[in-house]
């Protein structure tokens, strides 16, 4: 089911509740500046990843994609989160006229959805998830690019 180097982990996610469990492992691993980046087509499980991770830190609300807001604060198991969909992000003056470069506080965890968008404008992703739609279900490959990334993936 998994093949591991430290650098990579791929997880094939038979269903949805595959998907939430994996949420609640990273979940756990989650700390203050992180930075992760979702990778996948619409469709892909990239929110419902993200839904699953925030109901994990106890988060009760609704968790809808940010597709017109290009960004949600969410705040959850004493964490601040923002949840970025920058798929109808167009240029850079749209990111810095919205202030998102002040979010970048060093507290705050992030996951971006469409990060290739702004690549120049946000942080290296400290772990990046790549969501794959297979016949059956979903992959989820996972690579980290940073220190703090790698010991996510590790203890996941």
């Amino acid at each position: 089911m998994h093949n591991h180097d430290d650098s990579r982990i791929s997880i094939e996610l038979s269903d949805e509740s595959a998907t939430l469990a994996l949420a609640q492992r990273l979940a756990a691993q989650l700390k203050p500046g992180m930075v992760i980046y979702l990778h996948g087509d619409l469709g892909a499980g990239k929110t419902t990843l993200v839904r699953g991770i925030l109901n994990a830190l106890g988060y009760g609300g609704r968790v809808k994609s940010p597709t017109y807001t290009l960004v949600e604060p969410y705040q959850a198991g004493g964490l601040d989160l923002r949840h970025f969909d920058l798929y109808r992000m167009n240029d850079e003056e749209e990111w810095e006229a919205a202030g998102f470069r002040d979010e970048f506080n060093g507290r705050n965890i992030f996951f971006i959805e469409w990060p290739e968008k702004a690549l120049g404008l946000i942080p290296e992703a400290d772990v990046a998830i790549d969501f794959e739609i297979l016949p059956q279900g979903r992959r989820a490959s996972m690579r980290s690019n940073t220190k703090l990334g790698q010991a996510c993936l590790t203890r996941l």
